[in-house]
């Protein structure tokens, strides 16, 4: 005769299904935070380099920036006007004709005084993995500042060392924002953090490439 199992078994099994599933959350987000603590700079201490990249956070229904995403492009026109960069990626997803993020921040960046020759695009970034990827194949840049949200710099700063970009972050936070949407964003990072690492680790896509677009030719 089979042998019964035990209900205290299966919750024996259903908890350690659990606490294997957390810690697949837990520990890629701590990795990251822990590679990001001397790597995080606010924009008034920021090093210097030639360039800093922006990425993507949505649009809104009329197709401008929203208000996280206008955070970013502030604080990057900031660095631009205190000399701390020479050019500003603007990378985010333009699938579709109707969605056009790096276009909108352009636009924004143009509004806030940035010059039209300091900023260049990025269509496919659609992902921060995207980004950083192609940061280095397409973009042919090695050292930058990678401009976004507390939240979203460790992860960002994880991909792009590792995938070649040597990057320090600045935090976006010219804009105050409530508690809830912050804490919505760092619980979606748990998820987009075990993401990154099935990424860089697991399957490696390779992103849409193209022809190499070097932006600086010395």
């Amino acid at each position: 005769m089979r042998k019964r199992i035990s209900k205290k078994s299966i919750r024996r099994g259903v908890f350690l299904l659990g606490l294997i599933s957390l810690s697949g959350l837990i520990l890629p987000r701590l990795a990251t935070a822990i590679h990001s603590v001397n790597r995080i700079y606010q924009k008034e201490n920021a090093p210097t380099k030639r360039l800093a990249i922006v990425f993507g956070a949505g649009l809104r229904w009329d197709g401008t920036p929203t208000a996280i995403l206008r955070d970013r492009v502030e604080t990057a026109a900031e660095l631009y006007f205190s000399g701390k960069v020479e050019k500003i990626l603007m990378s985010g997803d333009n699938r579709v004709l109707e969605y056009n993020e790096p276009e909108s921040m352009r636009q924004y960046a143009l509004s806030l005084g940035v010059p039209e020759e300091a900023i260049a695009l990025d269509f496919a970034g659609r992902r921060t993995y995207d980004t950083c990827y192609r940061a280095k194949e397409v973009f042919q840049v090695d050292d930058v500042l990678l401009v976004t949200q507390k939240f979203h710099l460790p992860r960002a700063l994880f991909l792009c060392n590792v995938l070649g970009v040597e990057a320090v972050g600045v935090e976006a936070n010219t804009r105050r924002f409530w508690n809830r949407s912050l804490a919505i964003w760092n619980f979606r990072e748990l998820f987009a953090t075990a993401g990154a690492f099935l990424d860089l680790y697991v399957s490696a896509p390779v992103p849409a490439l193209g022809e190499p677009i070097p932006l600086f030719v010395d």
